[in-house]
C-alpha cells in the first residue's frame, strides 16, 4: 500500500485539514507529521497547545494511520526516513515564501519517484473563523508573555526589530524571506523609547511617559502575536517602576529593559558628549529586586542594561555590575557600546560566559552594525535587537516624497517610489 504524508502545525482542526485527510486516503496509508515547536516558529506560527496534545489531536482524525514528529520545515528528516510515495499539501504553498518549502520537497521526492499532490486551499467562513481564533489566541497575554523565554531556549539567537506603531508591528510580524533555501523572519518586536518619542516629534529624554508609551504598546499588541520587549529607559522611580512592571506583565509584554543611569535620560549613543550619570550598583539592584517582587508570574523578564562601556568606565566595571544585577534578580543583561567595532562587546560576553553560561545576554548593534548574528552566537549572545532601523528608513523616504511633490507641483513623479495602497491594506487583517 502506498504511503501519503502531510504535515500539520495547527492547534485546531478545521474543514481545510479534514479536506487534506479526505484527499490523502484516496492515495494510500496516511501519515501526519506534527511540526515541532522549534520548526513551527520558523513557519511563522507559535503553538499555543503542547506538542504532545497536538499529536493526540491528529491521531484522533479519521483516516490517519500514524503521527510522527517533523523537526524541520523543509521535510528532510521525515522524507529520508519514511520515503512517502506522495506528499499532500494545500496549494497555498505554490506562491510566496512557502514556495521554497514546496520546491525543496519536490527535489527530495524526485530522487526516488515520489510526487506532490496539491489540494486547492479551502476558503470558507468556518476556516476563516478558526484562523482568526488561532491568531487571537496567540495574541492573548498569557500566551504571548511567556514566548520570549521559550524562544531563548529554542533559538540560537532571538531576532528582534523595533516597532513604533501598529503598522510597523505588522511589518515586523509578517515579513518572511527565503534565505539560502530556508525561511527567515523576526522573532519579536522592540518598543523603542527613541523611536516612540521620535514618532511623536519629541526628544528622547523620557518626556513621553510610560502611560503614553503603553498606548503605543497596546496598538501593537492588538494587531500582532509575537513577543514584545519594552525599552524602559531608566525605569524611573522605583515606586513607579513596580507599577509599570505589573501593567506590562498584565498587557502581555515579554520583557522590559532598564538602564543603570540616573537623572535626565539622554540617548546612549551620545556617550560622554553629554552629561550622563550612572546609578550606583546598590540603587539599581534595589530597583531590579523591587520589580521582581512586584511580578505575579514567572514569565515576564526584567533585563538590566549596563552603560559602563558607553560611559567609558571599562570592562571591569561592566562585569562587576553584571554579576551584581544578576544576583539582584535580573532575568538577563544587555551590554551596550557606541564603538564601530564589536571588540569590547565580545570581550564582555566572553568574560561573562566564563563565569555564567545561562543568564541571557542582549546586544543592540546600532554602531557596530557590521557584526553578524553568527558572530554574536559564537560569543554567547542570546538576543539581538535591531533597535531603530524601520524609523530611520521611513524618515528619508518621506522626506524624498515631500520634496518631489514640492518640486513638481504634483504627485506623479513621486508615485514610482510609493507602495500601492492595496499592498499596504493587505498587511491589515479584517475582522
Amino acid at each position: 500500500m502506498k504511503t501519503v504524508y502531510t504535515c500539520f502545525s495547527t492547534d485546531v482542526i478545521h474543514a481545510g485539514h479534514l479536506n487534506i485527510i479526505n484527499e490523502a486516503v484516496k492515495y494510500g496509508r496516511v501519515i501526519v507529521g506534527a511540526l515541532s515547536d522549534e520548526a513551527s516558529i520558523r513557519y511563522n506560527r507559535f503553538p499555543t497547545v503542547p506538542l504532545e496534545k497536538r499529536i493526540e489531536l491528529y491521531k484522533a482524525l479519521a483516516g490517519v494511520s500514524e503521527v510522527v514528529v517533523q523537526n524541520d520545515i523543509l521535510y528532510d528528516g521525515v522524507i529520508e526516513k519514511l520515503h512517502p510515495d506522495y506528499v499532500i499539501h494545500g496549494d497555498n504553498w505554490n506562491k510566496g515564501p512557502m514556495l521554497v518549502i514546496r520546491s525543496h520537497v519536490d527535489s527530495l521526492l524526485s530522487r526516488y519517484g515520489g510526487r506532490i499532490i496539491d489540494v486547492p486551499y479551502t476558503y470558507s467562513p468556518q476556516v476563516a473563523k478558526v484562523d482568526k481564533q488561532l491568531r487571537e489566541r496567540q495574541s492573548m497575554p498569557e500566551y504571548r508573555r511567556k514566548r520570549l523565554r521559550q524562544l531563548i531556549k529554542m533559538r540560537p539567537i532571538v531576532k528582534i526589530i523595533e516597532a513604533h506603531s501598529g503598522l510597523t508591528g505588522l511589518i515586523a510580524e509578517k515579513t518572511v524571506v527565503e534565505d539560502n533555501g530556508l525561511l527567515d523572519q523576526f522573532d519579536g518586536m522592540w518598543l523603542s523609547s527613541l523611536c516612540d518619542s521620535t514618532d511623536r516629534g519629541k526628544p528622547d529624554i523620557e518626556l513621553v511617559d510610560m502611560t503614553s508609551r503603553m498606548r503605543t504598546l497596546n496598538d501593537i499588541l492588538e494587531v500582532t502575536t509575537k513577543p514584545i520587549i519594552i525599552d524602559g529607559d531608566t525605569g524611573g522611580l522605583t515606586e513607579h517602576f513596580v507599577y509599570n512592571v505589573r501593567t506590562l506583565e498584565r498587557m502581555g509584554a515579554g520583557a522590559v529593559i532598564i538602564e543603570d543611569k540616573t537623572g535626565l535620560k539622554r540617548n546612549s549613543l551620545l556617550g560622554t558628549e553629554v552629561a550622563q550619570s550612572q546609578d550606583t550598583i546598590e540603587n539599581f539592584c534595589a530597583k531590579i529586586a523591587a520589580g521582581k517582587e512586584a511580578q505575579l508570574t514567572d514569565d515576564f523578564m526584567i533585563i538590566a542594561r549596563i552603560e559602563s562601556l558607553i560611559l567609558e568606565r571599562g570592562l571591569d566595571d561592566a562585569l562587576k555590575r553584571a554579576y551584581a544585577f544578576r544576583e539582584a534578580g535580573a532575568d538577563g543583561l544587555m551590554i551596550h557600546s557606541r564603538k564601530k567595532e564589536p571588540t569590547e562587546i565580545f570581550q564582555f560576553c566572553d568574560s561573562f560566559r566564563k563565569q555564567d553560561q545561562h543568564t541571557p545576554l542582549t546586544v543592540v548593534p546600532t554602531s557596530f552594525n557590521a557584526v553578524t548574528e553568527k558572530e554574536l552566537i559564537e560569543h554567547g549572545v542570546n538576543i539581538v535587537i535591531y533597535a531603530n532601523q524601520l524609523m530611520r528608513a521611513a524618515v528619508p523616504a518621506m522626506q524624498r516624497t515631500a520634496e518631489e511633490i514640492l518640486k513638481n507641483h504634483r504627485a506623479l513623479e513621486a508615485d514610482s517610489q510609493l507602495m500601492p495602497f492595496k499592498e499596504i491594506i493587505r498587511l491589515i487583517d479584517e475582522l
